[in-house]
């Protein structure tokens, strides 16, 4: 399979070069322009024009954050493109010492609702094929524990049997190696040990794990991008490995006793795995809020205690008590990784982040990960394009690193169980008390514990390789579902990241630092909100400035190469920009329910983005704003072209152009039409339940009466 990366010449020199170029275009443009609307403001109150006065003032405002991006955007790349030109991978022998000594603790976290089994499994095996010792993996079933139907029910059955059917699938070749290395260590201890039939024997491990991979994938063909990656950058490629370390072995004329014993500890932990499923739900005295940080947490405050199970009528519960009396004991684990039910890692993935935390310097590290990256090739376009901005995410993930103002990504985060700990908080639900390690308040956990993280002085860092991939929502129902969560939550966390900054010296360092990660929590309000006010007032009538296009050229200009080296087309800059008007109204969506939260102080439903197959509906209400964009932006086009406001005109007509395109691409002219059909037949069936209830009581009632 072709990597989505470096696919025509990349000279991380010359994107250097070309990147301050760009800062350099930006930041003159700018000046101009301020200089420009400087004197419209000074003209302003000179003469006392108010009402203009304020739309220079509004003018400023949206020039000046869309600026602010674009510098963000070429920043974070800069210190990308110099992290990657410094990059040296730690080399597999010295990573591979971890195997001499015992190993710290890991244990895989999915946080499982209601997924598809292929999806599940493809997720507990690329973990469970990890090249890291002393691993375990609990699947975190959060599906109702009561099923509602029979499908609910199926479906549920499946789920719980995967964790078994995976270590079944795991024993049969752990058993071999397992008995392989205590027969090596019994030659150790009789003084027997031939070093030339020791490296024969390790050989033919090797081919065996190697013919165990092609056993396991013999007629497997994918269904689908994600398995096509599955099957060739994890089982492939892991077959590959071991074929040539077979015939490494078979070439080495000699080799130390430690070198040998090193390959027999390996051997033995490849398929070394305990896999566990774990519900929640179906104990009274746990977190029953439905989100996934509370899934997450309900487990971590387990970990390291024993447990006896109790009924009391229809509800159990856990009642921690000793080892000899326990019914359930959950290890403790130095290391956690939280995995989302539709990621999957490349095999060294483990191995070389906790060779990064274990290193001395970085013990204040908390957290570990490399941004995901989308799966490449997927045969929808709303899914490519909607990959190619995660994808991009990746580069801007990894520049923020290099300011350290690193955002934890839950998706595949690698954390430090000491960490957690530290910023754990206690509470009270439904009367039992529960541990908060990871923040729930808003459903962007994850960016607010960053906060948390970073203020009791721990850091996080993005390690600068592609590693993890994860699924792209496939159409634009569950595309929004996932979008608007993303938007809901920045505003609500954004007092608790000034209150850090603030309490924080003021050298350049922070201020970079407030730099990032204000834009991060503010941007998608402001850069929506900006273009929404930009395409419905001609702010820029006063202005006719060549330089203001100027400022946002630099940004798209560098945008475009980045996708190109990432494998996707020049004129997907177009496709992009397009999705990001289509998500105008989603992403607004999402800082409204922030901000109803942060008024009412209450929490608002988490929504899971759908894993399932076939297409998910988009709300009515969605569908008609986009329509009534585009109309809304062709009217005012039309109005100020009448009033000789070609440029505004223009540039309203060309947004209008791009959301319809959109809607005929992304969404659809035929699911548009179903989606509002449905939601009104569904409202319909409503309404005429609500009045044949009204009905029903008033009969009862005059029934009564009589």
């Amino acid at each position: 399979m072709q990597e989505k990366i470096n696919l025509w010449n990349f000279n991380p020199i010359v994107e250097v070069r070309l990147t301050l170029l760009g800062i350099a275009v930006t930041v003159i443009a700018a000046a101009l322009v301020a200089y420009e609307i400087g004197g419209a403001l000074i003209e302003d109150l000179s003469t006392g024009t108010w009402t203009t006065l304020l739309t220079h003032l509004a003018l400023a405002a949206l020039v000046l954050f869309l600026v602010y991006g674009g510098l963000v955007y070429q920043l974070a790349r800069l210190s990308h493109l110099k992290r990657l030109a410094a990059h040296r991978p730690v080399p597999k022998a010295q990573l591979e010492t971890i195997y001499d000594k015992p190993a710290p603790s890991l244990t895989f976290l999915i946080p499982s609702y209601k997924e598809e089994r292929s999806v599940v499994f493809m997720t507990i095996m690329s973990a469970a094929l990890q090249e890291c010792p002393n691993r375990r993996i609990a699947l975190l079933i959060d599906d109702p524990a009561f099923p509602g139907n029979a499908k609910d029910a199926a479906d549920l059955a499946q789920t719980r049997a995967l964790p078994a059917q995976v270590q079944a699938l795991l024993d049969e070749p752990n058993d071999r190696f397992q008995n392989e290395l205590g027969a090596f260590r019994q030659r150790q201890a009789e003084s027997s040990v031939v070093v030339g039939d020791e490296l024969k024997n390790l050989a033919r491990l090797y081919e065996g794990a190697a013919d165990w991979i092609s056993g396991h994938t013999k007629g497997y063909q994918p269904e689908d991008h994600a398995e096509h990656v599955y099957l060739f950058k994890i089982l492939h490629q892991y077959r590959v490995a071991h074929l040539q370390r077979a015939q490494e072995l078979r070439n080495c004329a000699d080799s130390s006793i430690r070198r040998i014993e090193r390959e027999y500890n390996r051997l033995a932990t490849l398929f070394n795995v305990q896999i566990t499923g774990f519900e929640r739900k179906r104990y009274e005295n746990l977190s029953h809020e439905p989100n996934k940080a509370m899934n997450l947490n309900a487990y971590i405050g387990l970990m390291g205690k024993s447990f006896r199970e109790r009924a009391d009528g229809v509800k159990n519960f856990l009642q921690e008590t000793t080892v000899e009396d326990a019914t359930l004991q959950i290890p403790a684990a130095d290391y956690l990784i939280t995995l989302d039910a539709d990621s999957v890692l490349l095999p060294d993935y483990a191995l070389r982040l906790i060779q990064i935390m274990e290193q001395p310097a970085n013990a204040s590290v908390a957290v570990a990960q490399t941004p995901y990256s989308a799966f490449p090739d997927p045969a929808c376009t709303l899914e490519r394009i909607a990959g190619a901005t995660t994808d991009i995410q990746y580069i801007i993930h990894q520049g923020f690193t290099g300011h350290a103002s690193t955002y934890w990504v839950g998706a595949n985060a690698l954390i430090r169980r000491r960490a957690l700990d530290d910023i754990a908080e206690r509470d009270i639900e439904r009367g039992y008390p529960i541990q908060r390690f990871i923040q729930d308040r808003t459903v962007i956990e994850d960016t607010e514990s960053s906060i948390d993280l970073v203020d009791r002085g721990w850091s996080l860092l993005n390690y600068p390789e592609r590693l993890a991939y994860s699924a792209t929502p496939p159409d634009f129902g569950s595309l929004l579902i996932q979008r608007r969560r993303w938007a809901n939550g920045g505003l609500i966390i954004l007092p608790k990241l000034l209150r850090y900054l603030v309490r924080r010296n003021t050298d350049r360092s922070k201020l970079m630092e407030g730099f990032f990660r204000i834009h991060y929590l503010v941007s998608i309000a402001a850069v929506n909100i900006s273009l929404l006010v930009l395409l419905a007032i001609p702010l820029t009538d006063a202005i006719q400035s060549a330089w203001l296009p100027l400022t946002a050229l630099p940004y798209f200009w560098l945008y475009r190469r980045d996708l190109m080296q990432l494998g996707y087309k020049g004129g997907d800059i177009v496709r992009v920009y397009a999705l990001n008007l289509l998500l105008i109204p989603v992403n607004l969506g999402g800082v409204i329910k922030s901000v109803q939260q942060g008024l009412l102080k209450m929490k608002v439903p988490f929504v899971r983005t759908p894993k399932v197959g076939g297409r998910t509906a988009a709300p009515a209400f969605y569908i008609l704003l986009e329509y009534l964009l585009v109309v809304h932006w062709l009217i005012g086009a039309g109005v100020d072209i009448s009033n000789d406001r070609w440029a505004h005109g223009l540039f309203a007509a060309g947004n209008a152009a791009l959301l319809f395109y959109a809607v005929y691409r992304f969404i659809g002219l035929r699911e548009s039409r179903e989606d509002i059909s449905v939601a009104y037949q569904q409202s319909r069936q409503r309404r005429w339940r609500a009045r044949t209830a009204v009905t029903a009581t008033a009969q009862v009632i005059k029934t009564n009466h009589q």
